[in-house]
């Protein structure tokens, strides 16, 4: 069984400029899984930078407001909804809102570096 706990996970500044926790990662765990799965806050006024990974990604809003820009696309996003990102889609997000915008970043397959380009 593996449970961990988010204060116990190392913040840092991920290279949209996010502030993320890594929750999951089938690298740094024995465990058998393809994802990868973290959690990301972007402050009041900000906006990650654009970037686009070769993997599909979806966020899962856990708490706040903002608008996601996917390609060409731009929609409102809240607490309890979820966006489906295409693999190589350029995207990035925006906190309209007056509270930290905090949501869960699921990778698949896992994240990793050389997969992710920021523009």
């Amino acid at each position: 069984m593996l449970i961990k706990d988010l204060k116990d996970c190392p913040e840092f500044i991920a290279g949209d400029k996010t502030i993320l926790r890594e929750l999951l990662h089938p690298d740094k765990t024995d465990l058998d899984f393809r994802y990868s799965l973290a959690h990301a806050v972007v402050k009041p006024g900000l906006t990650s930078i654009p970037h686009q990974l070769k993997t599909s990604e979806v966020y899962y809003i856990l708490k706040g407001e903002g608008i996601m820009y996917i390609d060409d696309e731009n929609a409102k996003v809240s607490s309890g909804q979820i966006v489906y990102i295409p693999p190589n889609s350029k995207q990035y997000i925006k906190n309209t809102g007056e509270t930290d915008l905090k949501f869960l970043c699921i990778v698949d397959p896992a994240w990793r570096v050389k997969d992710e380009e920021v523009l």
